[in-house]
């Protein structure tokens, strides 16, 4: 699961719970009778739309991976070697040496750890090929594509 969704929840749902405990010991006891039902509904309404829009946020990709794809370079990696470093969840965590190409310059190497899903292990055996996007203002930052 994505770490920063996880830590989304816990912080909005510790700021619920602080909002609520406010409400009942300062709001709730001067409150008109009758009217609790309605501030419990709006307060679990507001709970949940600010739940679901901090994550739709917590979700987006980075500034810099967002730019990469805006204003980056397309081209492509030779995998020359990759090694197991550790074993994740969802599949490993892989060191990439690449030969990176990007068309209208020279060809270069780099290093890029990545964690590979268990599905594409196979897709990231040394000699096979990968999409890449470059950084226009850095070209050691890269954004694989599988």
């Amino acid at each position: 699961m994505n770490r920063r969704i996880v830590a989304t929840v816990a912080f909005v749902t510790v700021g619920y719970v602080v909002v609520l405990a406010l409400w009942m010991h300062l709001f709730l006891p001067m409150s008109e009778p009758g009217t609790e039902g309605f501030q419990v509904v709006f307060l679990v309404c507001l709970y949940g739309t600010v739940l679901g829009l901090s994550m739709a946020l917590a979700g987006r990709r980075s500034k810099v991976m967002r730019r990469i794809e805006r204003e980056g370079y397309e081209g492509w990696a030779t995998i020359r070697s990759a090694t197991p470093l550790d074993l994740t969840s969802t599949g490993q965590l892989t060191r990439l040496d690449l030969e990176l190409t990007v068309p209208g310059s020279e060809s270069y190497r780099g290093t890029v750890v990545y964690e590979v899903d268990r599905r594409n292990l196979q897709r990231y055996a040394p000699g096979e090929v990968v999409s890449i996007w470059v950084d226009p203002l850095d070209r050691d930052r890269i954004v694989l594509y599988p």
